[in-house]
């Protein structure tokens, strides 16, 4: 760090005292100094005196020697936990067995799996033919691709129809900028060609030739252009299959379950449009399953002569139809198969030769439901967890008579099952190892409602430990997300329970901005009803805490990403009622943010924030909530606040300048810490392992502002 250290105090002076002049006194955090800069807006100006942290070359020798004076300063002062940090992350990773593998899955003659080796980061991807006694073909080797760099993401692979050549995306700087090469998987030859800066989304065509693949836009990071490439050849070839012009939509290329039909899909916030060819078509011409229009989204899947189509047309819960493969676009055409209903959400889908199998939402919980596409058989099935998420599994071919699912809880690890149709027989094919002395008997789960300041009755999920009194002296740690309709499930989590273990109480907040409750519980959550999504979490601590589940001195919360700006929101309004916040990654800037169509995803994010040039309403309603804004001179929460250098979905200047200001703002002694990650991005650390050590430095924190030291 010495260099940009240097840099930093010979351009501005910025540090207060640096951490080698403190000698035994307490360490004094790096100030960042104010430069006027005006942002301006349809609305009027404001002042942002922290603006020049932005720095988009991630160059600037300021900016830099910023970050790692922000991050000396954090390891100084988290130095004492060392040990307990050490201690955890034994613990955390001692629960995982290490040469672990998932349960193969059967595609085109080839059974295909991941497997770790002891004491390696990296997932190896892998197969048999024809038998799993078969010879092991390893497909790639994550260690080894890995090896000598300090980020690596392998992110999507796709294998050909004749099975020779695999097609793969890597990241390696944490930025979700991909790179996509060519594998022979007869010689093990890696080709020259090389595909960058693209979309970790990729289709083969029937031919084994040609592969469908989404170039990014330099600037906004959005996949706008779908090109096909011809193996072997060089990517300046490559032709133009479809161009993206409306910034408000992702794209992505897949091919069909059933290997007919390849699709390119374009999603935004509130509206679908899928494209689809005859992967057999040397020309691959696509037509329009349905144009797009406002508020309806659609997705698509074929089975037999018919397209089975998710659609919320008239159906604000969402149902699922089928129609005849040529009448998609005839809505007088459609059947209803899955019809709509008021107290339950459709949500993901998968077909069956016979049967039908969709994620069904209701009453806050994910099930499943199995339909037969012939005859009155309809089930859903059954759980024996107060609180759980069943989920649809790898099911790679339409054919073979069982369903792959998922079940886990807060006490049951993640278990998979395959489930006959005909006979209703369900084997159990694995269940996530837990090592150490784990036992699900020794914890207590609970799935409980609450009632916010509306009258709204929030859903929320319990995991304590037996033993542990609800007497109002257990700490409370409490999650949550709430933004674009992401369910914050109540899953099992092997390290949750190293703070269970020191008698914590486990709270998942499933507040309005996720589906829990349906699509309504959603719109209720966003844009200009955004607020309700901050005050659920808050109306949740203040129950469990009268309920005396919590003790009113030891809350905490957390929250990442879009949950690191409900962090951010809670903080500004509630800071009396958490002891201490984590927020990872937040999106905390919002109003500068969504008024710069340059910065990465900025457009796509509209109908989930609103567009602040657009309405003097809406500018007011966002720079109202929006926490870089609202920070004042108050007591606030300790504070832990994490980022990437290279994040690609949340600028690591966001919390980079909440900080600062948190800085000069905050009138309590409380710790405010800002650790950036200098080589990763949005997902931090890669590596199986290297994860929970940031995981460990959250927990050590955490028990630290409990007043918990073993």
């Amino acid at each position: 760090m010495r260099r940009y250290t240097y840099a930093l105090l010979g351009v501005i002076g910025i540090l207060a005292v640096s951490i080698s002049e403190v000698g035994a006194k307490a360490p004094q955090p790096p100030l960042a100094p104010q430069k006027p800069h005006a942002v301006p807006s349809p609305f009027g100006s404001r002042e942002d005196p922290w603006y020049w942290l932005r720095d988009d070359t991630r160059k600037d020798p300021s900016m830099l020697a910023y970050l790692e004076a922000e991050n000396a300063y954090t390891r100084k002062v988290l130095e004492p936990l060392a040990p307990l940090q050490k201690k955890l992350y034994e613990e955390i990773v001692g629960r995982l067995k290490q040469d672990d593998a998932s349960v193969p899955a059967k595609h085109r003659g080839y059974w295909y799996y991941t497997r770790f080796e002891t004491g390696k980061q990296y997932p190896i991807y892998a197969r048999r033919k024809g038998e799993l006694g078969a010879t092991e073909e390893i497909l790639i080797d994550g260690n080894a691709r890995a090896a000598g760099r300090s980020f690596y993401q392998l992110a999507a692979l796709e294998v050909s129809d004749d099975g020779r050549w695999l097609a793969f995306a890597e990241d390696t700087v944490g930025r979700r900028q991909y790179t996509v090469h060519i594998k022979d998987l007869q010689t093990g030859e890696v080709l020259a060609d090389t595909l960058q800066n693209v979309e970790a989304a990729l289709a083969w065509a029937a031919d084994d030739a040609t592969l469908l693949y989404i170039r990014k836009d330099p600037t906004t990071l959005l996949g706008n252009k779908v090109y096909r490439h011809r193996r072997g050849t060089e990517a300046a070839q490559d032709q133009l299959v479809y161009a993206q012009d409306d910034d408000s939509f992702y794209l992505s290329v897949s091919r069909s379950k059933t290997d007919r039909f390849i699709f390119i899909s374009a999603e935004s916030t509130v509206s679908s449009e899928v494209r689809y060819a005859d992967a057999q078509d040397p020309a691959l011409h696509f037509q329009v399953v349905l144009p797009r229009e406002r508020d309806h989204e659609y997705q698509v899947q074929d089975i037999g002569d018919r397209f089975v189509v998710r659609t919320n047309w008239q159906a604000k819960n969402f149902r699922i139809v089928e129609v005849p493969i040529g009448k998609e676009s005839d809505r007088n055409a459609w059947r209803d198969v899955v019809p709509h209903r008021a107290d339950a959400f459709v949500g993901h889908f998968d077909v069956f030769d016979d049967w039908l199998v969709v994620e069904e939402r209701s009453g806050g919980l994910q099930k499943l439901r199995v339909k037969a596409w012939q005859g009155p058989r309809e089930f859903l099935m059954d759980a024996a967890d107060p609180a759980y998420v069943m989920g649809i599994g790898n099911n790679p071919e339409t054919a073979g008579g069982s369903l792959r699912y998922t079940y886990s809880s807060p006490t049951t690890p993640t278990t998979t099952y395959d489930y006959a149709f005909e006979s209703g027989v369900r084997e159990l094919r694995k269940r996530d190892p837990v090592l150490g002395d784990f036992d699900p008997a020794h914890y207590v789960a609970e799935f409980r409602f609450v009632t916010a300041r509306d009258g709204t009755r929030v859903p929320v999920s319990l995991l304590y430990r037996k033993g542990t009194k609800l007497d109002g002296s257990a700490p409370l740690y409490q999650y949550a997300y709430g933004s674009y309709g992401l369910t914050s499930e109540p899953s099992f989590r092997s390290g949750i329970l190293s703070l269970v273990d020191r008698g914590f109480v486990y709270a998942i907040a499933h507040i309005r901005g996720g589906e829990e409750m349906g699509r309504a519980w959603y719109e209720d959550g966003k844009l200009q009803r955004k607020l309700n999504t901050f005050t659920d979490f808050i109306d949740v601590t203040r129950a469990l805490v009268a309920d005396k589940v919590a003790d009113p001195t030891r809350v905490f919360g957390m929250g990442g990403s879009a949950g690191g700006l409900l962090m951010g929101a809670v903080a500004n309004l509630a800071p009396q009622d958490y002891r201490a916040l984590v927020a990872h990654v937040p999106f905390v800037d919002v109003v500068t943010t969504m008024l710069d169509e340059s910065i990465p995803l900025t457009t796509n994010e509209f109908d989930e924030w609103g567009n602040p040039a657009a309405a003097r309403e809406t500018y007011e309603y966002m720079l109202a909530y929006s926490p870089y804004d609202n920070v004042k001179r108050q007591p606030y929460p300790a504070l832990l606040v994490t980022s990437g250098l290279w994040d690609s979905q949340v600028q690591y200047w966001e919390p980079a300048k909440w900080v600062a200001k948190l800085r000069v703002s905050k009138t309590n002694d409380r710790p405010l810490l800002l650790r950036t990650n200098m080589e990763a991005g949005h997902g931090g650390k890669s590596g199986r392992f290297e994860r929970y050590r940031e995981v460990a430095e959250e927990y050590a924190f955490i028990l630290w502002q409990a007043g918990i030291s073993r």
